[in-house]
């Protein structure tokens, strides 16, 4: 098993990257854990009250579960991922099984921010956009997919945001095997990183 780690800041392109090299894959040879559904349950608090955590702080996320998960699927076995609510700020009762897969890719603005999470990659990537870029997808994307308010955003992202990817983020950078530009021109980064999923993988076999 290949295990990939993706940081970057909010809005930098880690989604889109992930696809990119999941298109390169078979499906049934990929999975993707997501940072955010490793949110810490926060239902003994009001939903005002989980308004004003601080969600973009490592304490945030439970990564004790997520290595936990980690060390599952490497040993060959099924994990059932909780399923995060960004419009309640909590978790779901439900979660959603991921199997066991070759290439493992785990997402997130901080998964290279927690030592311990690194010791699990194989391969440890890092998304780079400007700050400006970053502000325009954040507003665009929880506007449009987590019933967000403008003002919220942007507030957020003054306080919050932009604070946190300063102290905790962009430190992380320096343990990424490579970093990624993130805009349409970045395909010879991802055809490298097939190249280096092939070379692992076949080593591994």
């Amino acid at each position: 098993m290949l295990i990939i780690g993706v940081a970057g800041g909010t809005g930098s392109g880690k989604t889109t990257v992930v696809q990119q090299i999941i298109s390169e894959l078979p499906e049934s040879e990929v999975s993707v854990i997501s940072q955010d559904s490793y949110y810490h349950e926060l239902d003994d608090l009001s939903y005002d009250e989980r308004c004003e955590v601080n969600f973009d702080h490592p304490s945030a996320i439970d990564f004790d579960l997520m290595t936990k998960h980690l060390a599952t699927l490497r040993s060959g076995n099924p994990i059932e991922q909780p399923v995060y609510s960004f419009e309640q700020h909590t978790r779901l009762e439900r979660t959603q099984t991921v199997n066991p897969t070759p290439v493992v890719i785990v997402e997130g603005i901080l998964v290279l921010a927690y030592p311990h999470l690194l010791d699990y990659f194989d391969l440890k990537l890092f998304v780079h956009a400007d700050s400006d870029e970053r502000l325009v997808r954040r507003l665009k994307r929880d506007v449009k997919e987590r019933g967000r308010d403008f003002d919220e955003v942007v507030e957020r992202y003054q306080n919050t945001l932009r604070p946190m990817h300063n102290e905790f983020i962009e430190p992380s950078k320096q343990h990424a095997d490579l970093i990624i530009p993130t805009h349409k021109k970045n395909r010879v980064a991802v055809e490298l990183i097939r190249d280096i999923i092939d070379r692992q993988l076949s080593k591994q076999s």
